[in-house]
């Protein structure tokens, strides 16, 4: 039986496999630098990041989900962003993945948020089509854009013109 829960701090060793083994599935598996430690802060520190469900098969884990809320300003209100979401291959075609989607939904409009957004690689056909299934939509018109490493150090170094923050 298929059942999902809020993540628990002792989880933290779990989503981390499941985030490494994403990483592995996305064609990046050297690309996950964060530490379970790092992972523990992020999810039930002080400052929470992020939250997180895993979803469990009779008491194994065989999915998870990770999410945080942001602003939108033309809504004015708050949104929902799934950052990942990873079900095991054979645990998929069962229902899982929808359940996690469906969860997530209700609880972005039970805390106001007018969106759950996320974003799946331009290759990950099972992925998109399973998004479409859902009733997703892709946005075209957007274009994701990233300053990482050297270039985002570069362009912390630039000076402001004034910032009375």
């Amino acid at each position: 039986m298929i059942r999902l829960r809020a993540a628990l701090p002792g989880d933290v060793g779990i989503i981390h496999n499941f985030i490494r083994r994403l990483a592995a599935y996305e064609r990046e598996p050297d690309a996950v630098k964060m530490s379970v430690p790092a992972l523990h802060e992020a999810l039930f520190g002080e400052k929470p990041r992020a939250e997180a469900l895993l979803a469990e098969d009779n008491g194994a884990a065989v999915g998870f989900a990770v999410w945080l809320e942001t602003f939108n300003t033309w809504t004015g209100s708050p949104a929902m962003h799934l950052e990942d979401l990873f079900v095991d291959e054979a645990a998929r075609g069962r229902g899982v993945g929808a359940a996690i989607i469906s969860h997530l939904a209700k609880l972005a409009m039970a805390r106001g948020c007018q969106r759950l957004e996320w974003m799946v690689l331009d290759w990950n056909e099972p992925a998109i089509n399973f998004y479409r299934r859902q009733g997703a939509a892709p946005l075209a018109d957007w274009t994701k854009f990233r300053l990482s490493g050297a270039a985002l150090a570069e362009a912390a170094q630039r000076e402001d013109l004034s910032y009375d923050g």
